[in-house]
């Protein structure tokens, strides 16, 4: 599990009470030490500072889910993974590597943004020979401390208001991950997305009010930009069946 954020801790901890052995990462000596104390095989990786991670390697899996967008950083780790015990490699990306077409985008109608340097990355893992890859790319995280009400607090106002959202909840971020892997499902590349697309005027004042919050302002704009993320593939192919498909039917305690 290379990185220990929000989503790979929350997946570490799912595969470790499904009996998986499990490694995890982190750039950081003061957070590998806080999980190593919670009982996880924790070491100390940089994928920018290009040292050896043989150690780290030395398993069957790879779910890389980090933030950083150094092509270079990913080309080391690409050639590192390659030399190492690792057959497959699941590679955490976005829906933002999908132009605003205006319209649904899917994973086979080749509407990515080509400069997109996440979409680059994908292809570098893609690319190799020496394992087989898997991407997902997930739409916006919500799911517990991320709730959506809070997203513009403060004043924050909302722009393209008349665009729909494409969010996803952590528990079925993990519930794909997991179908994936399970199915051996490899040299694919799925949306993780919620089957509604609410538009942000709807979804963010009730989201805010399920807090108590003020509803936010919505600065008024002409001309929208928006993509709609079809997540159909991972319902055809996994048999994935979504734990929170309606946005706005998330209960408040899904969030805590």
């Amino acid at each position: 599990m290379l990185g220990s954020g929000w989503l790979g801790l929350a997946l570490a901890k799912h595969f470790t009470s499904h009996n998986y052995t499990i490694k995890v990462s982190t750039r950081q000596g003061e957070k590998q030490q806080k999980l190593i104390a919670q009982g996880f095989d924790c070491y100390l990786v940089d994928t920018e500072t290009q040292t050896s991670i043989s150690d780290f390697l030395s398993a069957d899996t790879l779910i890389v889910n980090i933030t950083n967008k150094n092509l270079a950083a990913y080309q080391y780790l690409i050639e590192s993974i390659e030399q190492s015990p690792i057959q497959h490699v699941l590679f955490v990306s976005s829906s933002s590597v999908y132009q605003n077409i205006n319209d649904w985008v899917t994973e086979d109608n080749k509407l990515e943004d080509e400069n997109s340097i996440l979409f680059q990355i994908e292809n570098a893992f893609k690319a190799s020979s020496g394992f087989k890859t898997s991407v997902i790319r997930f739409s916006g995280l919500i799911g517990p401390n991320r709730h959506p009400g809070r997203f513009f607090r403060g004043g924050k106002q909302v722009k393209q208001g008349d665009t729909p959202v494409n969010l996803i909840h952590l528990a079925d971020c993990i519930g794909i991950i997991n179908s994936i892997i399970e199915q051996d499902a490899w040299g694919q590349t799925f949306n993780g997305c919620a089957d509604t697309h609410p538009i942000k005027r709807d979804f963010y004042p009730f989201a805010s009010q399920q807090l108590g919050y003020p509803v936010p302002e919505f600065i008024e704009e002409e001309s929208l930009h928006y993509k709609i993320v079809n997540n159909a593939k991972v319902k055809q192919v996994l048999n994935y069946r979504f734990i929170y498909p309606d946005l706005m039917q998330i209960p408040q305690e899904a969030y805590e």
